[in-house]
């Protein structure tokens, strides 16, 4: 029996009851009352999606968490203070936050530090909750370009998928951009153009290039008995919505997945995810309160991010797998690829009112995204018109060592230059990062967490391919600020932080040159599966929790409905 969604999507009615009685076979077979059906590592993006699917369909998922439920109201966005907070206690970067939840990150071989955040909802309780799908190329690197690899699956695979977390995670945006191919409608209307996007799309229309409004998972209505808010645009998005009105899985999925029966354990620090006699995962040893506890369960979702899944990869060796679990290949931990953001930043004659929210992307361009061979590079960049969070990011643009204003902050004009952040406009860059074996995590060898596990140490450098990206590409940004009327704009840095941590657990067919498989299952392990971003084949040149979610929708689905074939413990 098939039923039509709302979205158009046909949804087989009689397959997910199928899950729902495998699920209760998993059920009777249960030799403890606290066996899990799926344990899924981590509460954050992927996590939730996948948990609320599964318990959905009749599983009992249980996620461990290291972190905690996060409260809106501790977030810094609605205080005075909240600049001052947003760099210290709820900063991206696990190593200046330095909570107990955290572990730290040895970055001092890479070209620039990590973000993540520990904790329900994982880090996209701090994203800025820019909404953007990888495009058809995305998928085909190799083919079109001859580099890195292709993905073994397709867009059009994935699209039932992008579409149905997009009513979700409640994506607002206009449909019809002519970047992507037909059928990309986000489910509510996007945010009003406001003084600053309306001020660079007349430049961007100037110079004949594309730009499309702000897509973003912030919904712009209220639906009645919703978890979510509505934004009412306080524009501090990146550092959490103290509304509940941005799409953080902890808001859109986690509370649902309980109320259906999930289980989501905090404060709970997996040491290492554990085999049977036959070599399938049977559970995860983790730390709670100083106590060690195991959990049990019939299958394993990784789901604990792209730094944070190599690292238990690897903590969790064994006689069987000796240098990290299903890690025959050799490739978990390497292939890390970042985005390393670049900026520029321009000024301009009137109050923009830039601090006015959504501080996703107010609107976005596309136009340097494709290969061109004539650039002497190959893959490109999308742009996101960001706003100044407030005076201290303003101080930030200027003073910043990779910051090329010409000119000091302090000083004869201080003062209005600090004014200045509301006439201020940035054009956020995100190259694509290819792949290289070279970039990779690993286990710190003496570095620990609170409760004594590696830390994660990871060695990056950006390639050349990426430095003539990022290079190229801020040189255009400079033009778009001049046609958009700017006094003055610069490179207000090269190398800045991101949270795009992909690739470190490959996806492919081929077991000898990947980690898992095209529905996210561990090539060596066949009930071990990995759900977040580390088993992207490339990064993509675009923002990546659509592609994330949609993944992790996919999988659920897959196990959902493959559930009587699954392999699981004994």
């Amino acid at each position: 029996m098939l039923a039509r969604s709302p979205g158009g999507q046909l949804f087989d009615g009689l397959r997910l009851r199928e899950g729902r009685e495998a699920a209760r076979e998993w059920v009777g077979v249960r030799s403890k009352s606290d066996h899990a059906d799926v344990l899924i590592v981590g509460a954050g993006t992927s996590a939730g999606v996948a948990a609320r699917h599964l318990a959905n369909a009749g599983f009992k998922v249980v996620c461990l968490e290291q972190g905690d439920w996060v409260d809106p109201g501790n977030l810094p966005g609605n205080k005075p203070e909240y600049e001052l907070a947003g760099s210290k206690d709820w900063h991206p970067d696990p190593n200046v936050r330095g909570r107990r939840e955290d572990y730290p990150v040895d970055h001092s071989e890479s070209d620039l530090p990590l973000w993540m955040y520990n904790g329900v909802g994982g880090t996209s309780v701090l994203y800025g909750g820019i909404w953007a799908r990888a495009l058809p190329s995305d998928f085909r690197v190799r083919t079109l370009d001859g580099v890195a690899d292709d993905w073994p699956l397709t867009y059009d695979e994935l699209l039932p998928y992008y579409q149905a977390v997009e009513r979700e995670m409640r994506v607002s945006g206009l449909a019809g951009n002519p970047a992507y191919p037909p059928g990309f409608e986000p489910p509510l209307p996007a945010a009003p153009i406001h003084q600053t996007g309306r001020t660079m799309a007349e430049g961007m229309n100037r110079l004949g290039w594309h730009w499309w409004p702000g897509t973003n998972s912030i919904p712009t209505l209220n639906r009645p008995h919703s978890k979510e808010g509505q934004c009412v645009r306080y524009g501090v998005c990146r550092m959490g919505c103290p509304e509940g009105a941005k799409s953080s899985t902890d808001v859109t999925h986690l509370r649902d997945a309980v109320e259906l029966g999930a289980q989501v354990v905090t404060r709970a620090r997996v040491a290492r995810v554990t085999l049977d006699e036959r070599g399938r995962a049977n559970g995860a040893v983790y730390l709670r309160d100083g106590r060690e506890h195991f959990q049990p369960a019939s299958l394993v979702i990784m789901a604990a991010g792209g730094i944070g899944t190599p690292r238990l990869l690897l903590m969790s060796a064994s006689h069987r797998f000796p240098d990290g679990l299903a890690n025959s290949s050799g490739l978990v931990g390497k292939r890390l690829m970042l985005h390393p953001y670049a900026a520029s930043v321009g000024v301009y004659e009137d109050d923009l009112e830039n601090w006015l929210g959504p501080a996703g992307e107010h609107i976005g361009s596309m136009q340097f995204y494709e290969s061109d061979p004539s650039r002497g590079f190959v893959r490109g960049a999308k742009w996101a018109l960001l706003p100044i969070a407030g005076p201290l990011e303003a101080a930030e643009k200027w003073t910043d060592p990779r910051s090329l204003s010409g000119e000091e902050l302090w000083g004869e004009g201080s003062a209005d230059r600090m004014k200045s952040f509301v006439r201020m406009l940035q054009w956020h860059v995100v190259p694509e990062d290819l792949p290289e074996e070279s970039n990779l995590v690993s286990l710190h060898p003496s570095l620990t967490d609170s409760d004594g596990l590696p830390a994660a140490k990871v060695h990056y450098r950006v390639s050349d391919n990426t430095r003539k990206i990022v290079d190229f590409n801020l040189a255009r940004t400079l033009e778009a600020h001049e046609a958009a009327g700017a006094t003055k704009a610069w490179v207000a840095g090269r190398n800045l932080m991101t949270g795009h941590n992909t690739g470190t657990a490959k996806m492919g067919d081929d077991p000898a040159t990947s980690v898992v498989d095209r529905f996210g299952r561990t090539h060596d392990v066949p009930n071990l599966y990995i759900i977040d971003a580390s088993v992207f084949t490339t990064s993509t040149g675009v923002n990546p929790t659509a592609t994330i979610c949609a993944l992790a929708k996919r999988t659920a689905g897959h196990i959902a409905s493959n559930a009587r074939e699954q392999e699981v413990a004994s």
